[in-house]
């Protein structure tokens, strides 16, 4: 089916109908003569992607013949042509179907014509009229022409030379439809002797150029070209004397430019960075893409700066047969602003990051992961805007998983970046030693795990500790005749511990007894759930009751040092768990009861959830667990999360915990959204107010607001915003410095964004400095050819 170009002028009214007569006039530009009114017929553009380009036919529909017209008699079809054409063409048979066929015997050439289908293995041809000069064994294709290849890219043209071994010779005024997509137009093509195509003033876009209706549109790009070769075997494009146009404005000469049509990985430079910061100046950057080999590629980049001396960076990237790795790196020799003088250096110094991370498949149980990340110093990361992480970790971990075992031989050390923190304080964690093995219960039913675990820590100014444990845990889940559903658990466990230079932790609660301790416990645990299921509000709604009784025997929990449960809070995440610390050095022991209610309704459309629950210490109040994380008395804070979803359009999730006292918000969690991709609102809130002893437990109040915002406009461009605000004021924290409104970090920016084009300005302001990493403001232009790989 052709689209008649009258309808695309005359689709819209007003302003509407000038757009549409201007992109179908910039696409004439773009293709030319019958080039148009193939795409015309294309609904959709394709991009880049393996298989067939979206809009053309698939393999099976570029072979098959129309469907014959009632309205026109069959004509006679001189058979000889067939098997002359199998007999001359070294073994390939040619066949076809035409509305009319004729033959001229003093030239010796077969004229077909009226919808006109050739086809040979995997290619075809369609024309008005195709011609066959058996003596030369050329032939010649006219009006409409539409060759299909063996890998399914689509030339059309409007006359086209063929071989009888069906290889496409000269052509003129022709479009290169690419499987893989992207389109090549051209006034002229040849095919050379090795099967690649060499056109004459050409270009190339893998942008939409017709809109769903069928009309033709204005490519946001396109990369035109004296002179462009095409190499369908290495799936590859060339181009000489190649520009870049952007909304039909030449703006980049691009030399030597190489890129793939299977949207896969070429040699060659990426398009530079440009920003404005506080702490650099004007920052232009650059990289170039090295592809060594199919599973290996470097990446190269600098950086010039008017406020900082040039800084370099690499990457390199390699596919192995039992896994991958990268290793990145940024290297520089710049002054930088003492930690604590915060005055310049007198000398320029060595500054850089390296992070390298991999992972390796051994066996399939077997299998190795390692990542090492270390700056030079604590602001460097921040300056050169690479990342704004507080810490960085680096590990290195042996792992055998199979159906019923896990094995797990583990290191890892920390980098602090925090300016007034003791990196001597830092603990080194070497080894960690984690085994588990499941069983079935062949006497009660139910499962056993078996678990051994250890664990050295280091420090080079701080407290050393050592642990060792081994336990065993036993699990039964069974549904009465009335529905609930009964889970029985039982574990116990062993610990041994050594620790050295306690006094060197300034919290108590974390410090334990200096030397060698041991303890033992066993824990028990009967939990009750039963959901009713009914309809309401024209959905599904599930209520559950939920009931839990939990005892244990004494624990010596103060005995031992706390290295890895801190920072305890109730939630609802935990607050049924076994043990609701983080970590094995803290367990809650005594006797509890825990109950709470869930209930979730589905609907189409919406899904809506809510739960809310509390516990109770049926013995003495515990003389570990600290004031304000919500267990510490023999009643516990009300916690609970409600979620509600309305499609893809609105997200709510609410969490809390609420005073048992006087329902004070203890803890005050929101994540909201609202919107479309290009359209859409996002808050988060996070209030703690828990009123903890500082010499107890080191969890600070905080209150803080995150939002973010994009408004869409004008079919691709849209406008965006996003910031950090921290709302803690001296009643929440005496220590902090806030006065309740204190912006860390806003951005604000403009973007525009197609099938095959983004770029924007961004503007974003940081409030806080950290040595040399100055407060003020930082513009970016971000510019991407999505479909070339530039970015």
């Amino acid at each position: 089916m052709r689209v008649d170009p009258m309808m695309c002028f005359n689709s819209g009214r007003g302003r509407t109908g000038i757009a549409d007569r201007q992109g179908a006039a910039a696409a004439t530009r773009f293709l030319t003569g019958s080039a148009i009114a193939a795409l015309a017929s294309l609904a959709v553009p394709a991009a880049a992607q393996s298989g067939a380009a979206p809009g053309l036919p698939t393999a099976r529909e570029q072979v098959e013949p129309p469907l014959p017209d009632p309205a026109v008699p069959p004509q006679p079809v001189l058979q000889p042509l067939a098997e002359d054409l199998e007999s001359e063409a070294d073994g390939r048979q040619i066949d076809f179907e035409a509305s009319e066929l004729g033959y001229n015997a003093a030239t010796d050439t077969v004229t077909a014509s009226g919808d006109v289908v050739l086809r040979s293995a995997d290619r075809s041809l369609r024309a008005d009229n195709v011609v066959w000069n058996r003596a030369t064994g050329q032939i010649e294709a006219v009006g409409n022409v539409r060759l299909v290849d063996d890998v399914g890219n689509q030339l059309f043209t409007e006359r086209l030379e063929l071989t009888d071994e069906f290889e496409a010779g000269a052509m003129e005024d022709l479009l290169l439809a690419l499987s893989e997509g992207g389109r090549l137009a051209a006034e002229r093509g040849e095919r050379g002797a090795e099967g690649t195509i060499e056109l004459t003033r050409a270009a190339y876009s893998a942008c939409a150029i017709v809109k769903p209706e069928g009309c033709p549109k204005t490519p946001s790009w396109r990369i035109t070209a004296e002179r462009v070769i095409y190499d369908p075997d290495a799936r590859q494009v060339r181009f000489r004397g190649a520009r870049l146009e952007l909304f039909g404005a030449s703006i980049l000469p691009l030399p030597g430019l190489s890129i793939r049509t299977d949207g896969g990985p070429a040699s060659g430079f990426l398009v530079p960075n440009f920003r404005i910061s506080q702490s650099n100046g004007v920052e232009v950057s650059g990289s170039y893409y090295w592809r060594l080999a199919n599973n290996m590629d470097v990446t190269t980049g600098a950086y010039l700066f008017t406020e900082a001396p040039p800084m370099v960076s690499g990457q390199f990237r390699h596919l192995t047969d039992e896994g991958a790795y990268q290793i990145t790196g940024y290297v520089t020799n710049s002054r930088r602003i003492s930690d604590f003088t915060r005055l310049d250096t007198s000398e320029n110094d060595f500054r850089g990051y390296v992070f390298a991370n991999g992972r390796f498949q051994l066996t399939p149980e077997w299998s190795v992961t390692s990542s090492i990340r270390r700056a030079s110093d604590r602001t460097f990361l921040r300056r050169y805007d690479i990342s704004r992480e507080d810490r960085l970790r680096s590990m290195v971990e042996i792992e055998r998983i199979d159906d019923s075992s896990y094995f797990s031989l583990a290191g890892w050390a920390t980098q602090t970046l925090r300016l007034n923190a003791d990196q001597g304080q830092v603990p080194v964690a070497l080894p960690v030693i984690d085994y588990r093995k499941r069983l079935a219960d062949p006497l009660a039913g139910g499962t056993i795990e078996l678990q051994a675990n250890t664990l050295s820590i280091a420090r080079d100014i701080g407290q050393d500790t050592q642990r060792a444990f081994a336990g065993a845990t036993w699990q039964r889940h069974s549904i009465t005749p009335m529905g609930q559903v009964l889970t029985f658990t039982a574990m116990g466990r062993g610990d041994v511990y050594h620790t050295d230079e306690v006094r060197l932790t300034e919290t108590p609660q974390f410090r334990g007894n200096e030397g060698w301790e041991t303890r033992a416990f066993a824990i028990g645990a009967a939990d009750l759930e039963w959901p009713l299921i009914g309809s309401a509000f024209g959905g599904t709604q599930v209520l559950t009751p939920r009931v839990q009784l939990v005892a244990s025997t004494p624990i010596r929990n103060l005995a031992v040092p706390n290295e890895d449960a801190r920072a305890i809070d109730l939630e609802d995440s935990n607050l049924f768990a076994l043990n609701r610390f983080p970590g094995y050095d803290r367990i809650e022991d005594g006797v509890r009861l825990t109950y709470g209610l869930d209930w979730e309704l589905r609907r189409p459309g919406w899904e809506v959830s809510t739960n809310i629950g509390q516990s109770v210490r049926l013995d003495k109040d515990s003389n570990f667990l600290v004031e304000g994380t919500g267990i510490a008395d023999k009643v516990s804070d009300f916690v609970g999360r409600t979620r509600v979803r309305y499609r893809d359009f609105v997200s709510f999730t609410h969490r809390y915990r609420i005073d048992k006292d006087n329902f004070a918000l203890r803890r005050n969690e929101i994540d909201a959204a609202v919107g479309s991709r290009r359209t859409y609102l996002e808050v988060g809130y996070l209030r703690l107010n828990r009123d903890i002893d500082p010499t107890r437990e080191d969890l600070d109040d905080r209150e803080e607001l995150r939002f973010a915002a994009r408004v869409g406009f004008a079919n691709y461009w849209s406008l965006f915003g996003a910031g950090v605000i921290n709302l803690t004021d001296a009643e929440e924290d005496p220590t902090f410095t806030s006065d309740g409104f204190e912006p860390i970090r806003t951005r604000l920016g403009v973007a525009y964004e197609d099938d095959c084009l983004e770029m924007g300005l961004t503007w974003r302001r940081d409030y806080a400095e950290a040595g040399d990493a100055q407060r003020g403001n930082t513009f970016q232009v971000f510019f991407s050819l999505k479909n070339l790989g530039f970015r």
